[in-house]
């Protein structure tokens, strides 16, 4: 039994497969996947648990047509929340998304349909985005009377850029198809996002974890660093990771022409 087996899920689903591949779905399907306040906490568990339970890569998928549309405004509005409650309650989705971004575990987001508000926002914490041609992006936050509060203004505008994302909530603005992989906000347009999300979870896999945990980790704080402390921690993180045994094979293989090439075909 893994640590995850034994999480009081509601709203999320988790699967793990002989693999080592974790499939979590958003299960509000009748909500747009919206996130509550109930869902926030599950993610922080789940991807608490997730990094322990020897998970080699994780698919998040949603139930439904659409990925997740956001905060769940019912939700937000019949809570009627004071400034100090509602500060309170973006942490705990910073402490979501952290969780994953930081968590050394590759996470693969399989969209479709809405990816709108907080749902960007949760699409944005991982580390791969494969969209399918219902998608769409869109931070619609300025039109409500609402500003981001799941760390948009980090990472959004990290994959966007700062005018872009201003674009975005002043005016509504959805980016969609070919256009939303040439701007950042997804790496892979493609027919079916699920199954592209699974190839790309089972190839990712393969690799060493301690690698995986460097890329899916090491790369975040780096970022967060002046130049000279990055390029001291990337040192760190390269003599650690490249000398590790399980390196040793590939690198052998490398060698010998026995291994896999690095070909445009």
């Amino acid at each position: 039994m893994t640590a995850i087996d034994d999480l009081p899920l509601t709203n999320l689903g988790v699967a793990l497969d002989a693999d080592g591949i974790a499939t979590v779905t958003l299960n509000r399907a009748d909500k747009r996947n919206a996130l509550n306040a109930v869902t926030v906490e599950e993610l922080i568990a789940l991807f608490s648990a997730i990094p322990r339970a020897g998970v080699r890569a994780v698919v998040l998928r949603a139930a439904g047509d659409h990925f997740c549309a956001g905060l769940d405004l019912v939700e937000h509005l019949n809570a009627d929340r004071t400034p100090a409650e509602f500060m309170q309650l973006c942490l705990r989705w910073h402490e979501a998304f952290n969780k994953m971004e930081y968590s050394g575990v590759p996470i693969i987001a399989a969209l479709k349909g809405a990816v709108v508000g907080g749902g960007l926002e949760l699409a944005s914490a991982v580390h791969i985005r494969v969209a399918d041609a219902s998608t769409y992006f869109a931070l619609p936050e300025g039109q409500r009377g609402l500003f981001t509060g799941g760390g948009a203004t980090i990472r959004v505008a990290d994959l966007v850029g700062k005018a872009r994302m201003i674009d975005m909530m002043l005016t509504g603005r959805i980016y969609k198809g070919a256009e939303a992989v040439s701007v950042g906000l997804c790496q892979y347009l493609v027919e079916d996002s699920e199954a592209r999300a699974m190839e790309i979870a089972r190839a990712v896999a393969a690799n060493t974890p301690l690698a995986n945990f460097a890329v899916c980790s090491a790369i975040s704080h780096m970022q967060n660093m002046s130049a000279l402390d990055a390029a001291y921690a990337e040192s760190m993180v390269a003599g650690i990771v490249n000398t590790q045994t399980e390196a040793r094979g590939r690198l052998a293989a490398f060698a010998d022409k026995t291994g896999a090439r690095v070909r445009p075909d």
